[in-house]
């Protein structure tokens, strides 16, 4: 597996890297709509200018990937997750110390997840109705976020559990149990991987994404559920840039 540097700025988010909850101390506010929307990231602060000057942007369309030899993947999450957020941008949720993702030879550390309506990244075109991220953080620093879709269907057991217990008040968390993570996560043989970003800002570069191709089914009254919460909390898809996407 490639080896992705540290990226600044990740100590100060380390609780959400991917989709900073919270503002930190300093930081402009920046939202999904108007002129704190996605298209302004880049311009409310001089920390978040790789969202719009940046050529290495997630999310993407994962169209065109090349066929390749990919390392198995081994979600290893079994340590519990205790405690669910409402951050103000996502319902999040933190991992317990143990809980890992092994890529090949290469072990990450999972610190949370999280989830986005509609999805962030499009298969070949397609957009999902949910997107579910899990960040890991490698030895070196560095993110490796594992990007799950959610597709309608049959009611799923796992995000009922989340949407019970998920806070309806911005910036409240509340304790979580009786989670079966299993239930968010389909067959991790095929997936597609490329170098990106965080999807909020400060949008930083070197993160390495792993997208499952295969979805997980939600119920239309669950997706309803987090829209009521979130009516949308998704960065449009960014230019690929002649980017390579590799695909098991």
């Amino acid at each position: 597996m490639e080896r992705r540097s540290f990226i600044k700025g990740f100590a100060g988010l380390a609780l959400c890297p991917v989709c900073a909850g919270a503002a930190a101390a300093g930081e402009p506010h920046w939202g999904y709509e108007g002129g704190e929307g996605p298209e302004y990231w880049g311009k409310l602060s001089e920390e978040f200018r790789a969202c719009a000057i940046g050529r290495g942007q997630s999310p993407i369309d994962l169209d065109h990937p090349q066929r390749a030899d990919l390392p198995k993947l081994d979600p290893r999450y079994a340590a519990g997750f205790p405690r669910i957020a409402n951050n103000g941008h996502t319902v999040q949720i933190d991992a317990a110390p143990g809980n890992r993702l092994v890529v090949g030879e290469d072990v990450y550390d999972l610190i949370q997840f999280h989830f986005h309506h509609p999805s962030e990244h499009r298969l070949r075109g397609r957009r999902f109705p949910l997107e579910c991220h899990f960040v890991h953080r490698g030895t070196d620093g560095g993110l490796a976020v594992l990007g799950v879709l959610l597709a309608r269907g049959r009611a799923n057991g796992a995000f009922e559990t989340i949407l019970a217990h998920a806070p309806q008040q911005a910036g409240a968390s509340a304790a979580l149990t009786g989670l079966d993570i299993s239930g968010l996560l389909p067959d991790a043989g095929r997936y597609v991987r490329y170098s990106g970003s965080l999807t909020t800002p400060p949008c930083s570069e070197g993160v390495d994404w792993i997208v499952l191709t295969t979805p997980v089914e939600v119920a239309e009254t669950q997706v309803a559920r987090f829209a009521a919460l979130y009516p949308n909390n998704a960065r449009p898809v960014q230019p690929r840039n002649r980017r390579i996407l590799r695909e098991t």
